[in-house]
């Protein structure tokens, strides 16, 4: 059965609608809050105890900027390879920092990304196993750990922590700013927040309405999956806003003024820009005068016809399933999409929409760092940069995320430019890393004790760590979906086990299901399936070793490999309250 054509835009635009008027009504309820004397619960705050400005040895303690994007591949820099966007402010931090060759995501959705990265722990720990699981109120943070050390801490950007399908705006994310409020909230006192455009409830949608209505149309929804752009690319739009009201620079400017208030005391600032996630919507001008689709390339790893069926009929069912449509990836993109219909072109146009938002960061990065420059703040300023989880872009002939463990999804650029007066950069870290390690890393950054609960390490600065393995896991975040994955990438390979279908902390999401799952066959797996790719003879990872003979000691080493380091598991399991 079809969605009807329209449903998921329709049913995108009214959901913004009503997100709107939730908002306004919201934004009365704390303007009376707020002349009782009652605002919002803060969420995981408490007293400041430590030094404010200065370490044990009486010096000027570091800063940390810790920039984020959204749903980008390792290969979308020029120094690791791109060859269509123009990076030369990410460059020149990789020549200058520290680069890490093998950093691998620990889930390659947001929530569950973005939760490891606060916290310094596994999916299966923190709790927040799937998209649509809230971040418990009292889960451990890097943020409240550094604020109660002396320093000032802010979240400025794309959060994610909360569930973002919550018209009725249950969630402290989604009404901080319809209650008039930047904070406090899971360690940090400032909070400026955007998303994907402003059809959900956050500070940017706000100023957005409140000070450049007439820019608020021209944005496309998220998941929808429409057609448009020159070749009707799904998620493709073009957008009439003009640059400097976009979310990009809008997120960039927001976090240089927080920056330029704080005096002498050590911060610690995440900036989180929501690209280049879907929708593919950067202002028009900015793609008009940047790249045109039809020159771009297609993907390296860019397969179709008889040899995408031939590589994807190689792995479990539900990836040659997505590419037919008889599975339609519900919790990787939108459901309406059929990657076998999409053409050559539409390839293009995504893929150079793409390139596009890539330079928008790279330039507003570019600017925030000139900006501490001009502050006198390099000196003694860590930065770091790395993305949440990547996307398959093409590769296969599939586009978006879902659960489909490969180095598209699961490698991701990191970047580590420690403060100038420490005299460390310019180097290359092939050991395998993960963004488990960023909290302990911006710990010790802080001179600041790392938790025990935090299950990564303090960065390698130089290559001979002797650091062996990474982890990535995926749990369903629908309950008729049921898949579970455990991976460990280790000696140039990466093996992947299925667990056997399971409901495990799935919502059940009685009126959405209906809608994401028309069409959707799931496969039902018994838990022997599974993925090995040896990325020394197979970079492109087209050939799956899961049952090759001459594999198999290596598989059971690495599977043996992979129990003796499965983190500790939160139970009961926290179960997903919304689909998003």
């Amino acid at each position: 059965m079809e969605i009807p054509a329209g449903l998921a835009h329709r049913v995108g635009r009214h959901t913004g609608d009503l997100s709107r008027a939730v908002f306004r009504a919201r934004r009365a309820e704390g303007r009376v809050r707020t002349r009782l004397g009652r605002g919002p619960e803060p969420v995981a705050s408490g007293e400041r105890t430590g030094p404010s400005g200065c370490d044990e040895a009486g010096g000027r303690r570091s800063n940390v900027l810790l920039i984020t994007v959204d749903q980008q591949r390792y290969d979308a820099l020029g120094v690791h390879g791109q060859q269509i966007a123009r990076t030369p402010n990410l460059d020149a931090l990789a020549a200058e920092g520290i680069d890490y060759s093998r950093c691998n995501v620990q889930s390659v959705v947001c929530m569950p990304s973005r939760s490891t990265i606060l916290s310094g722990q596994h999916p299966y720990t923190h709790g927040v196993r799937a998209n649509g699981v809230a971040l418990p109120s009292d889960a451990l943070s890097v943020a409240e750990v550094l604020r109660r050390s002396g320093y000032r801490t802010a979240l400025v950007g794309k959060a994610h922590l909360e569930p973002h399908f919550d018209p009725l705006q249950r969630f402290s994310e989604n009404h901080l700013a319809s209650m008039g409020q930047s904070g406090p909230w899971y360690g940090f006192e400032h909070v400026e927040l955007a998303g994907h455009g402003p059809a959900l409830p956050f500070h940017y949608s706000d100023w957005l309405y409140e000070q450049h209505p007439e820019a608020v149309a021209g944005f496309a929804t998220v998941l929808t999956g429409e057609g448009g752009g020159d070749t009707g690319a799904p998620e493709v739009h073009h957008n009439p806003i003009p640059r400097e009201l976009y979310h990009t620079d809008w997120t960039a400017d927001r976090a240089v003024e927080w920056i330029s208030r704080q005096g002498a005391a050590p911060w610690f600032c995440w900036l989180s820009f929501p690209d280049p996630h879907h929708p593919f919507d950067p202002p028009v001008d900015e793609v008009r005068r940047r790249v045109d689709w039809r020159d771009v390339p297609l993907p390296a790893n860019h397969l179709s016809g008889d040899a995408a069926e031939d590589v994807l009929g190689g792995r479990p069912a539900h990836w040659l399933g997505w590419r037919r449509g008889t599975f339609t990836n519900p919790e990787g993109g939108p459901t309406t999409v059929v990657p076998a219909a999409l053409t050559d072109d539409q390839i293009r146009e995504m893929t150079a929409m793409i390139a596009v938002e890539n330079e928008l960061i790279d330039d507003a990065v570019g600017r925030v760092l000139a900006e501490l420059d001009r502050l006198g703040l390099s000196d003694h300023t860590d930065v770091i940069f790395t993305s949440d989880h990547g996307d398959l872009g093409g590769d296969y002939g599939l586009v978006f995320k879902g659960p489909y463990h490969v180095d598209a999804l699961m490698r991701v650029s990191l970047l580590w430019r420690p403060a100038a007066r420490e005299g460390i950069g310019g180097t290359v870290v092939p050991e395998p890393v993960g963004l488990v390690d960023l909290a302990p890393t911006i710990c010790s950054i802080a001179g600041v004790d790392v938790p025990d609960a935090m299950q990564g390490q303090p960065l390698p600065t130089a290559p001979g760590s002797g650091r062996e393995r990474v982890l990535t896991t995926w749990d369903s975040q629908f309950a008729k979906v049921g898949m579970h994955l455990q991976s460990i990438h280790r000696d140039g390979l990466t093996a992947t086990r299925y667990g056997a279908t399971a409901p495990g902390g799935g919502g059940r999401f009685r009126w959405q299901w209906p809608i994401w799952s028309r069409g959707c066959q799931v496969p039902s797996y018994d838990g022997h399936e599974g993925e090995l790719y040896d990325l020394v003879d197979d970079p492109l990872q087209r050939v799956n070793r899961w049952d090759d003979p001459a594999y198999r000691a290596r598989r059971s080493d690495l599977l043996a490999d992979l129990d003796d380091h499965l983190p500790p598991e939160r139970l009961p399991l926290i179960r997903a309250t919304g689909p998003a």
